[in-house]
């Protein structure tokens, strides 16, 4: 039975195919769903993985046979996105497959008494010395935005969210998740989480033996909705708080297994984050493993990716310039694997350029729903991953992130700019970016530079050919331009206009 709630509206959507890896049938959308019943959706969302922490994206020394099994059961991408580098923006876009200008959620979520105007002397006084005022912080995901689990809710699944949420002011000790605000009041039925200080925060980790694990409670949580019974469809949000820091570091006999893989000098946070990636792909393999001992594994579609770019000081970003918390490709681009036994050809690899905010197209066509919100940012990837439906081979991806990090004083302690050079926090000034096909601008506010790269030819961003192609680097940037003044979005003020 769907439910029709009073935020869902009528909205209209596209479609595009992988080219080489999937035989091309020209149907209709509808048709496709008339013929594919609404399969459970798992989505285990990972926290600051590196584009290169995996083996199934080239890393030879972190073991991950769960993740590889994965991959060799789906489809692997190449050229996933995340919509935004760092955490609460990444999530409130995904949720609502709006990116991040329109849905105004830019920054990481603070506590209630951060909740500044732009004239507001204090937040005026967090950005003396520095040219520009970012717009004040987003607190909260507003209520008025659909989110998955109430799409999906009225189509009539069950929604659970175990883990992180991040897209609400912090109560109390614990960080992102409001009473007002919280992932009860925006669609989920079932949530799980640890209150309290992080997770795997030293003072609450207890030594392992050697060749075991610990027990995750927010695995064991995730496994514990999957073995509910379900009379329709569910949708899991699986929200990892691995592989984000503090690390967990009381499985001494995993440490000296990658410390004995890491070359002599590697600086010990590097070796916990490996072990770190180990334990995440424990877990994934158990809620995996809960699929299959339910007899549900041919029913659901899984996906399994990050909320950005992985930390700069211990993450493996792959060939990429730059990490979390910059527009770089070592910011956004992320690892994506999506596997649904008999309709994702097994093995697959896809390089074209998807989004975490095709999620809501897509699962609003999983689920066959006729009242798919409106004013989406992403397109349906059904027809990508079954081989069947319309064609569309162009792209169009914007981001927009109007802040400096670190923040405070810590901004002028960082020791270089961002893009210079990787392995430690740098200064990150408000820029956004825009891809279009092969070609990226990303545009820096403070003095207005703008750098256009090929990044099918140069993925590591190494070479601006903005003077070489003046006419697409002026292109890229009024049609970004355009999309930002549609979507209302918030420019940094300069400090001259106080």
């Amino acid at each position: 039975m769907r439910i029709l709630t009073d935020k869902m509206m009528l909205g209209t959507l596209s479609a595009y195919f992988c080219i080489g890896l999937l035989q091309i049938n020209v149907w209709a959308n509808d048709q496709l769903q008339s013929d594919l019943a609404p399969p459970n959706i798992l989505l285990i969302y990972v926290d600051d993985l590196g584009y290169g922490d995996v083996a199934p994206y080239g890393n030879t020394i972190v073991e991950t046979p769960n993740l590889d099994i994965l991959s060799k059961r789906g489809m692997t991408f190449t050229q996933a996105y995340a919509p935004a580098p760092l955490c609460s923006p990444s999530r409130a876009a995904m949720l609502t497959g709006k990116d991040v200008a329109r849905v105004g959620f830019e920054f990481v979520t603070k506590y209630p008494e951060d909740d500044f105007g732009w004239d507001d002397p204090k937040w005026l006084d967090k950005f003396k010395g520095l040219p520009l005022v970012p717009p004040p912080y987003m607190l909260n995901l507003p209520l008025k935005e659909i989110t998955l689990a109430e799409a999906l809710k009225s189509e009539g699944y069950k929604t659970g969210l175990v883990g992180k949420w991040h897209v609400a002011a912090h109560h109390q000790v614990y960080k992102g998740w409001s009473l007002t605000h919280g992932p009860k009041q925006q669609g989920f039925d079932y949530t799980a989480e640890t209150f309290g200080v992080h997770p795997y925060a030293n003072g609450r980790q207890e030594m392992v033996p050697d060749d075991e694990f610990p027990v995750d409670e927010l695995t064991e949580k995730s496994i514990e909705f999957i073995k509910k019974e379900h009379d329709s469809p569910f949708f899991l949000m699986s929200s990892f708080y691995f592989v984000h820091t503090p690390l967990k570091k009381n499985i001494p006999w995993l440490y000296k297994k990658y410390k004995e893989k890491y070359p002599a000098g590697t600086r010990e946070e590097v070796i916990y984050y490996a072990v770190n990636i180990a334990l995440m792909d424990h877990y994934v393999g158990k809620i995996v493993a809960a699929l299959e001992q339910t007899g549900e594994s041919e029913n659901t579609l899984v996906i399994f990716t990050s909320d950005n770019g992985g930390n700069p000081e211990i993450a493996d970003n792959g060939p990429f310039r730059g990490s979390k918390w910059n527009l770089y490709e070592g910011g956004i681009r992320v690892p994506m694997i999506i596997s649904w036994p008999g309709k994702i050809k097994e093995g697959s690899v896809c390089d074209q350029i998807i989004s975490q905010l095709d999620f809501m197209p897509t699962f609003m066509d999983l689920a066959a729903s006729e009242n798919k919100p409106k004013d989406l940012d992403g397109v349906s990837l059904l027809p990508l991953l079954t081989g069947n439906g319309s064609h569309k081979t162009s792209r169009t991806l914007s981001w927009h992130f109007p802040y400096y990090h670190p923040e405070g004083e810590e901004f002028f302690e960082a020791p270089i700019h961002i893009g210079v050079a990787d392995g430690f926090k740098s200064q990150t000034e408000p820029h956004s970016a825009w891809r279009e096909e092969d070609y990226k601008l990303v545009y820096f506010y403070e003095d207005d530079r703008i750098e256009l790269y090929n990044v099918k030819t140069d993925p590591s961003e190494s070479i601006d050919i903005g003077k070489e192609k003046p006419h697409i680097r002026k292109q890229l940037f009024k049609n970004m331009q355009k999309h930002l003044s549609q979507v209302n979005a918030r420019i940094p003020k300069k400090r001259t206009a106080w």
